[in-house]
């Protein structure tokens, strides 16, 4: 159990728990729940939906993300990759992750307290997926999409946030983020192979192999590019700028996936930072500016 952190300057913690949830990492889903946001809104509007919108994202992905530390510090311990990050190198405690884990939800609550009561209703719904995830990969290979599934909840939640009510249309996007970071997670999954295998983790990569595991990511980056496509019939108000902004998304998958394969890992990381950030940021782009225009 990390202890050592105790002697940690005070005005080090921010940087720490930065870094402790890859605060970096958010672009992945914020973008996806403004999307959610603005199509229900119809337009790129609501300052204050926006801004206790972010607020909940905030709380949210650092609970979901302090919970994952939290729970597999044990595992990090023993991984090489992951023994340096903040809890099994010690740089934090155990109790400093929880405590943090424990603010990030008072963050979340305070979100959603000025939201409409149905986010408030369904949020037990998103901190059990939180709480779940992180034991996934002990019993199934599945984990990948359970991730997505979890991060997947945002632009359904700012969905709600927007209208009060639950409907068919957010879920399309859900699917969309369920399919590409349960792709993107498969990727990242193949630099832990031979650990995965040792201490019995379970990952697709280890189940089929890291070329078949690579070839389901492609599948799922394909089936994501359809409901992004969907997304634009389904939804009027978006047109000729949106369906461009779909096939710079694609390119960007398809490279992505290109410069990976199982006989060399070595671009894993940009494939799994660089290039999923930008397309986060590409997506929100070509929705607000087609929005904006339309």
């Amino acid at each position: 159990m990390p202890t050592d952190a105790v002697t940690t300057s005070p005005l080090k913690l921010p940087v720490l728990f930065a870094r402790f949830v890859k605060i970096e990492h958010s672009v992945f889903a914020l973008p996806f729940a403004y999307t959610g946001a603005f199509l229900a809104m119809g337009a790129v509007r609501g300052f204050w939906t926006m801004l206790w919108i972010t607020v909940v994202m905030v709380g949210g992905r650092s609970l979901a993300m302090g919970l994952n530390r939290v729970i597999d510090y044990e595992i990090d311990a023993r991984n090489p990759r992951t023994a340096g990050r903040e809890l099994p190198a010690g740089a934090l405690t155990l109790g400093q992750g929880i405590a943090f884990c424990v603010v990030s939800l008072a963050l979340l609550a305070t979100g959603l307290s000025q939201l409409p009561a149905l986010t408030w209703y369904l949020s037990p719904i998103v901190v059990a997926a939180f709480v779940i995830y992180p034991y996934t990969k002990r019993f199934t290979s599945l984990c990948h999409l359970f991730l997505g599934a979890t991060i997947g909840l945002a632009p359904v939640g700012a969905w709600v946030a927007v209208t009060g009510r639950l409907a068919w249309q957010p879920f399309l996007l859900m699917g969309v983020v369920t399919l590409w970071i349960g792709g993107f997670d498969i990727i990242y999954a193949c630099l832990d192979v031979d650990f995965d295998r040792r201490e019995g983790i379970h990952s697709l990569p280890v189940s089929i192999g890291a070329g078949p595991a690579l070839w389901v990511t492609r599948a799922f980056h394909l089936g994501a590019v359809a409901l992004l496509l969907e997304v634009g019939l389904v939804f009027s108000q978006l047109g000729t700028i949106y369906f461009a902004g779909v096939a710079v998304v694609a390119l960007l998958l398809a490279y992505e996936n290109a410069i990976v394969s199982p006989r060399d890992l070595s671009r894993v990381n940009t494939a799994f930072m660089t290039m999923n950030g930008i397309i986060s940021v590409v997506y929100i782009a070509f929705v607000a500016t087609d929005l904006l225009t339309g």
